[in-house]
């Protein structure tokens, strides 16, 4: 059996596809955050005003999801087909220099054209990382690869707000894009996953993302895998972005600064991923864990949205209060990549965590539907009562993989038929 002593968990985890994927998705989170300090400053540097910022805001943040879904299946297929390196590089790449772009804009569609590459770029970057992460640790340490991940995906939110407090807008969108390239080169010495190279030599089907809806049973583990991070997306993309215009209908004078929100969200956050990887390792069970931080963050839900916040440095600690009871993250991601085979492992690891940006759209579509009804604040937890009520569900159906064998892959029915027992022989 392989040493678990602390040194030998330490060098497992400081291995380079490790590192790379976590620096992967802390460029991943630098830009998807970044537009959302920049958000305003950025709208009013090209003559938006008024009521225009928060559409165009909404409009852009729309796109930006849209190209990450779209982005999330082409980028998952191409990763359980050609290999979990392929998506490392082409997707850094687009994004790279679609940020890059994005620090030249002078009008609203060309913003809005290269949010949506931008997105699409980024799509691969997470899961195609955790998928590699998943596949090169040993079972036992899963959890804290994924913790690392996430942590310094955490940790590229909180390097957006310092950039974006140093540089203009379309500097900080320069230094991302910069990032990525360099990111890019480091990936060079990056090698492919031994799974994978053992799918390469198996007839079995790959990528084929159909194999997700032919089958009752993987369809359900699908869709409770998407819901259960609605959640935390409702809390980011929603109260956390629009923190300035739910901060002005809580009759808060002094405007909130949606930078600031977003610094005190995420450091809650790298908080919460190391406490809820940290837990589930030690109660080694996700779903406990998850059913955990899930019910923090709708207890902190209502009080950011009911509790009669009167000060921004309330609503700051609030924040950061609803990021570390997100810090859940990690767990569900962590989730997505052991649910399924091998052969179905990157499109599952890469389509999940973008179809959750994803429920954004909706999401903010509704919000902006009920805020028109029962205003802003009630507009907000009518919303987020929806959200928390579908992920409560869907955990209940969820699987429990702590102790999951990720080494087989998914065949054309309920079994697994790659070799005695679906396993792939090591």
């Amino acid at each position: 059996m392989t040493n678990s002593s602390p040194i030998n968990i330490r060098r497992e985890l400081l291995r380079i596809p490790v590192l790379v994927a976590a620096l992967g998705y802390m460029v991943d989170m630098y830009d998807l955050f970044l537009f959302s300090i920049v958000r305003v400053p950025s709208l009013k540097s090209i003559n938006l005003a008024g009521d225009e910022v928060m559409k165009g805001g909404i409009m852009l943040l729309n796109l930006q999801m849209a190209g990450l879904l779209i982005g999330g299946i082409v980028w998952g297929i191409l990763g359980d087909k050609r290999g979990r390196l392929s998506v490392l590089f082409g997707s850094i790449l687009i994004y790279s220099l679609a940020n890059i772009g994005n620090g030249f804009v002078t009008s609203l569609g060309a913003y809005a054209v290269l949010r949506f590459i931008a997105g699409f770029g980024l799509a691969g970057e997470l899961g195609a990382g955790m998928t590699l992460v998943s596949e090169i640790l040993p079972n036992r340490i899963r959890g804290y690869g994924a913790t690392l991940v996430a942590t310094m995906g955490v940790m590229g939110a909180l390097l957006a707000y310092l950039v974006s407090y140093l540089f203009a807008w379309r500097a900080s969108y320069f230094i991302g894009g910069g990032l990525g390239l360099v990111l890019m080169a480091m990936r060079i010495k990056v090698f492919e996953s031994g799974i994978f190279m053992k799918l390469k030599e198996k007839n079995v089907k790959r990528g084929d993302i159909r194999m997700l809806f032919n089958n009752k049973k993987r369809l359900l583990k699908y869709v409770t895998s998407i819901l259960i991070g609605m959640p935390i997306w409702f809390v980011i993309g929603i109260l956390i972005t629009f923190s300035p215009e739910i901060g002005k209908a809580m009759g808060i004078t002094e405007p909130i600064d949606a930078g600031k929100a977003v610094l005190f969200a995420f450091a809650g956050q790298v908080a919460g991923n190391i406490i809820s990887g940290s837990l589930s390792q030690y109660l080694q069970s996700r779903k406990k864990v998850i059913f955990i931080f899930m019910s923090l963050s709708l207890i902190f839900v209502l009080f950011y949205l009911l509790g009669q916040v009167r000060q921004t440095t309330t609503l700051y600690i609030l924040a950061a209060c609803l990021g570390f009871s997100s810090g859940y993250w990690t767990l569900f991601i962590t989730v997505a990549a052991e649910l399924f085979g091998s052969n179905l492992r990157a499109t599952v690891a890469t389509t999940v965590p973008n179809f959750v940006r994803g429920t954004v759209i909706p999401l903010t579509a509704l919000f902006v539907l009920m805020k028109k009804y029962c205003g802003t604040i009630y507009g907000a937890l009518v919303v987020g009562l929806l959200a928390y009520v579908l992920a409560i569900i869907a955990l209940i159906y969820l699987e429990e993989t702590f102790k999951k064998d990720i080494n087989y892959v998914e065949g054309e029915g309920e079994e697994l038929p790659a070799g005695p027992g679906g396993r792939i022989a090591d």
